[in-house]
Order: C-alpha cells, then structure tokens, then sequence
C-alpha cells in the first residue's frame, strides 16, 4: 500500500493490479525529528524511513515508522513522546496470553524469558504516508500489548485476531541509529504551523484565558482558570470535557519559563499537583526540550529533584521484588503508594486531568531514586536525582520562585514533625535506661547520673517546645 504524497490517495498493489482505496487522513504534524527519506544504521545495517502510521489512543498517540533496509529486510521503528523502539516480525510458534487478560506492571513468560507488560492499547490510524506493508484506512484498528525487560522490547499485535503476531526488537536513540537527513527545528515549526497556525498560546474556549503552549508538542491543554481540558492534537481546538473550578495553586516556576541546561533549550510547558495515600501533596513540572524530549522537576519539602523517563527498564521479576537492578547498581525498595492528580495546568504529551491515579514504587541507591508508575493501561519507570535551589536559579533566573517560598508551602511525603515525634520518643526510651543505675545504686554517684540523664531529658524538653512555638 502507498499514500500518495500530494493528494492522500491510497492505492493497494494486489495480484499485479494497482486498486484506488480513495483517500486516507493526512498525519497531524507533530515535532518528530523523523520524515519519509530519514536514513540510519542498526548495527551495520543501513536503512531508510518510506512510510509511516499515526496512531490515537484514550491518553495520547504516536507514530510508527516502516523502515527498509539495504538488504531488504523491514522494521518498525515506534516514535513515542521522544522515546524510540525498533522491532522485527519474530516468526515462531508460542503459548501467548489473551488480549483482555493482560495488565500493566504484570510478569508474563514470553519467548522463554520473563517480560514486564509496560502498555496495553486500543488506538485507531488517524493517518498514514509513504509505503507502508499491509492495507490501512479510515477504521483501522490497532490492539497492541508492549512488554519489557531491560533495553529488550516485545509487542504482541492482535489488530488481526486472537493470536498475534510477534515483534521483537529493543530500545534505541536516533544518535545511535546515525540518523541523516531529520528536520531541523525550523522544518519542524513550519510543519506543525501548516495546521496550527503558528500559534504559542490560544484562547480557552470554555472561559477565555489564554493558555501558552508549543503547537505541535503535546495533544492535551489543560486551562489553569477553569481547568476544562482541550485537544490540541487537531488542526482546530475542541473541548474534550469542562473541568471543575479549582483553587488556584502558586507556581514556583511559571508557565511558559525557558532554561538552557546542558547546552539545549527547555521550556516549562505543564504543571500538576499530586498526592499520595496520606493526603501529602507535592508539584510536578514539565519540560520540554525539541532534541531532548520531555522530562520533569519535581518540587518536594525536601527539595528539588530532576526525573527522565528510562528507556532501558530496571531488571525485576516481579511486580512486589524488594530490589531491582539497573546497570550493575542495586535499588532497594523505599515506598509503594497510591498517588492521584488533584490539579493540572498547562500542556501535557498524554491526556492528564484531575482524579488521574497512578500506583507508584519507589526504590532507592544512595541520592539516586527509580519509580515505577502503574495505571490501567501503561507502567513507566523513571530515574531522578536531587537538584539545588542555587542551580535552579542559574536555569531560570528571575523566573524561578522556588527560593523565595516556605517549605511548607509545598507540601511533600516528608513530615519534619512527624520524625521529631519519633525522635522524642527514642530520647525518653533513653532515658527511662539510663535512670536505672540511678535508682538501684543510689550512692555518691548520683549526681554524675544526674547529669548524665539531664544531657538526654534536656533535647526533648526543647524539642517539645519548639513543636508548640
């Protein structure tokens, strides 16, 4: 099948005919650096891009590349929020789990080894270009089961029935592809402007408030005045549902904020509040970066800390393990809570909105900390590490707030007074200990004792009341 570049016709080479399918939606530009003609090298074997699928599902989409090689071998290569996978048909007999029954987070023993289910999908084709394999249109439909187990990547794709067919591959970068002949930035923004308009901000069409965002990045806006959410992966601006009024929360790093960090540009796009099990709140932001893709700075009591997603998953078998294993370092398990949004603002690469849960497990090595977040139908895992408030002011400068503001405006899964309590508890079991020469052996040494016990009483005297100041 090809996609005719000029008028979208589709036509099917079938038994030496060549049939008109008609016409098929052109794909929505976004700021993919790939294009038809894009060439790289998986390990000595060259190849190059001729078509592509554009896929939507309930929480964002994607797009799949169809990659020739000089030897006449195809692939795919997925295209996800900057994230890259690049599979083979694998073609073999195999036991495999149905469709329905599988869930994110879950251990399934797949070609022999055990995988981790990392995404679950039902999306629609929204569009496609070039030549692609098999036949595609306006009601196509993909069922498709991603799984992982360290940089190893499975999908199992259901689209044509009960058994699937089988993709193996791994987790790539476009730099260790050698990727030639991608578009540079200004390419990307005339493309995306094409059916944006080259807007960086539109008006709320709930309310009216402007909302800055990059045309192109994200499919979801979510507005910070009356936080109704908005698809912008279309060439017109639709309401997907009218949020509730909420209070409005104080941004330590406003909307819209740029920072060159590491030598590249990143722009402050989204924002959303959390809180866990216990009611603890903390902030998120988004970043965004047109080489680098998307990641995080999450604003705790406890500090700062920068968080990427991981294309190459920790090692663990199972979903409860005490310990995982990432690049020769072991984590030891920390947490594992319920978290729930409780505000959004802004832009996002997959639809978020207010009442969103997410379990996530926490592990730890030294200052270093990996999560796994789960929901109903994808498991991601992140690595994060602290961030000075001097560092932060050096990125944004004036647009950096963070400094200014209380810990305890920010709310965190840290409680200081909660570690006094148990502090205090600690110095009075002392101390009942250390009395007992005092009251057996009651003689002329009592009043080193004394001393001695007065040393332990005294910080939790002062303690005591400084919790009460």
């Amino acid at each position: 099948m090809a996609v005719c570049e000029y008028c979208s016709t589709s036509v099917l080479k079938d038994a030496d005919a060549v049939r008109d399918l008609g016409k098929m939606s052109s794909v929505l530009e976004d700021y993919s650096p790939i294009q038809i003609g894009t060439s790289g090298v998986l390990g000595q074997r060259p190849f190059t891009v001729i078509g592509r699928l554009q896929l939507r599902y309930s929480a964002g989409m994607w797009n799949e590349w169809y990659l020739l090689f000089d030897d006449g071998a195809t692939s795919w290569l997925g295209d996800s929020s900057g994230r890259y996978t690049i599979t083979a048909e694998y073609r073999g007999d195999a036991a495999l789990p149905r469709f329905d029954s599988l869930q994110p987070g879950q251990t399934y023993n797949l070609n022999g080894a055990p995988y981790t289910a990392a995404e679950i999908r039902v999306a629609d084709c929204i569009g496609g270009q070039g030549e692609l394999p098999f036949k595609v249109g306006e009601g196509y439909q993909a069922r498709v089961a991603d799984f992982r187990r360290g940089s190893e990547f499975i999908t199992l794709d259901y689209s044509d029935g009960a058994q699937p067919v089988i993709y193996t591959g791994l987790a790539v970068t476009l730099a260790s592809l050698q990727c030639q002949l991608l578009r540079d930035d200004d390419a990307i923004a005339r493309a995306a402007g094409r059916y944006r308009g080259k807007l960086d901000a539109l008006d709320c069409p709930s309310c009216g408030s402007q909302i800055k965002y990059l045309p192109g990045v994200t499919t979801t806006l979510v507005c910070q005045s009356c936080h109704t959410q908005i698809d912008a992966a279309s060439p017109k601006a639709a309401v997907l549902a009218a949020g509730e009024r909420l209070a409005s929360v104080p941004l330590s790093i406003e909307l819209g904020a740029t920072a060159r960090i590491n030598n590249q540009d990143f722009t402050i796009i989204g924002m959303m509040r959390r809180a866990d099990d216990e009611g603890t709140q903390w902030n998120e932001y988004l970043l965004y970066g047109s080489r680098a893709g998307f990641s995080w700075l999450v604003e705790t009591d406890q500090g700062w800390s920068g968080a990427d997603v991981l294309a190459e998953w920790p090692l663990s078998y199972d979903a409860s393990a005490s310990s995982v294993v990432l690049e020769r370092s072991q984590f030891h398990k920390l947490y594992d809570y319920g978290s729930v949004v409780t505000f959004a603002a802004g832009a996002f690469n997959w639809r978020v909105a207010v009442g969103d849960r997410t379990r996530v497990s926490e592990y730890g090595a030294g200052q270093i900390k990996l999560a796994s977040e789960t929901t109903a139908e994808e498991m991601t895992w992140s690595r994060s590490a602290p961030i000075a408030t001097d560092q932060l002011t050096a990125w944004f400068g004036t647009q950096f707030k963070g400094a200014r503001r209380r810990a305890a405006s920010t709310p965190s899964a840290f409680n200081p007074r909660r570690h006094r309590d148990m502090a205090k508890r600690i110095i009075w079991v002392m101390l009942a200990f250390n009395a007992i020469p005092l009251v057996t052996n009651f003689s002329a040494s009592w009043f080193i004792s004394l001393i001695g016990a007065a040393a332990i009483y005294l910080p939790a005297w002062f303690l005591d009341n400084g919790d009460q100041a």
